[in-house]
């Protein structure tokens, strides 16, 4: 074709030369506003570019949202990882109408029990011949062990059951006389442990006094006062999942007005025992971190993670087809001039 139309202008070089004239002034000519078309190519670029910078700012956007995301799963595991060393006390209380007996052992010594009895209502009747013998109408037990630190003195206890009604407000009241004494101030040692029955029932009752010793703390009540003990039941639960427990107490002390005719030089001791509320205190430790609200937590931070990547990689694709039809353009705009 090319060696034809190169012999048809060498036979008609006037001809060819007419329309190529005919060309130039058809170029020549200036169209209207209206025939230019609908957008021009300034137009087009500034679009193109406004539609570029927006999705670099998504783009940069979506990183931040994932650098966020992944700080928030390492902020996690790590709290999880702190909660687990860290656990948190947690307190409860139940309510009860009759506690287990608890049981009461005294040290008295040299001092004598004259009368034990269980009152209700916080009612307590005067004593009619303080210091004399009365009624004992508590439970005891006595015994004999060794002591748990020195396993060499022999230690003489006292145990009574405590009060069990916790609504009638029942109280242990007792009443101790010491003749004599070699020391400045006159006490009795006594120590409360969680059940008397586990006392009466153990086959081994001087161990079970070593190791209550060795376990419960011990107070004291003074001579020639009324000490009135308020008692509150603590049960710990360990990570074990053994259980021990402990008393609180309260304990106010009224002077004793010793109304006895002829002045006495022994010592009268007085104590009350009940119980505070019916409340059984409950503490144990409880690990506050949750591995499935973790795992949910995580599992939705990898899904926006996901997505994210997914709509960076969509806008990259995007910017990359959009440069590539801009860059087509300009070539096709470039072959048309030149």
């Amino acid at each position: 074709q090319l060696s034809e139309d190169v012999e048809r202008v060498s036979e008609n070089p006037t001809e060819r030369e007419g329309e190529m004239d005919v060309h130039e002034d058809s170029s020549s000519v200036i169209l209207p506003d209206g025939e230019l078309g609908t957008t021009t190519p300034s137009l087009r670029f500034s679009k193109t570019c406004l539609k570029n910078v927006f999705s670099v700012i998504l783009l940069f956007i979506y990183l931040l949202l994932m650098a966020v995301a992944v700080f928030l799963v390492y902020q996690t595991i790590s709290d999880f990882r702190e909660k687990l060393k860290h656990p948190v006390m947690s307190v409860t209380y139940k309510e009860v109408s009759l506690y287990d007996a608890p049981g009461i052992a005294f040290y008295p010594g040299k001092a004598r029990l004259l009368s034990c009895k269980h009152h209700y209502y916080d009612h307590i009747p005067p004593l009619i011949n303080p210091g004399q013998p009365g009624d004992i109408e508590c439970t005891t037990q006595r015994i004999n062990y060794t002591d748990p630190f020195t396993n060499q003195t022999m230690k003489y206890a006292l145990v009574v059951q405590g009060p069990r009604d916790v609504k009638k407000r029942e109280l242990v009241f007792l009443q101790f006389h010491l003749n004599e004494t070699d020391q400045d101030f006159s006490a009795i040692d006594y120590l409360l442990f969680s059940s008397f029955q586990a006392f009466v029932s153990s086959p081994e009752k001087a161990k079970f006094m070593k190791d209550c010793e060795s376990s419960y703390s011990s107070w004291k009540f003074s001579g020639g006062f009324r000490t009135w003990v308020k008692m509150s039941l603590v049960k710990t639960k360990e990570e074990d999942g053994s259980e021990t427990v402990e008393f609180k107490q309260e304990a106010s002390v009224v002077n004793y007005i010793d109304q006895r005719t002829k002045p006495r030089s022994d010592q009268l001791f007085f104590v009350v025992f009940e119980w505070k509320d019916p409340f059984i205190q409950t503490v144990q430790d409880i690990i506050t971190a949750n591995p499935w609200n973790m795992i949910a937590l995580l599992c939705g931070i990898f899904l926006a993670l996901f997505k994210a990547a997914d709509f960076a990689k969509l806008s990259v694709k995007w910017m990359i087809k959009i440069r590539r039809r801009h860059l087509k353009r300009t070539r096709q705009v470039t072959n048309h001039i030149s």
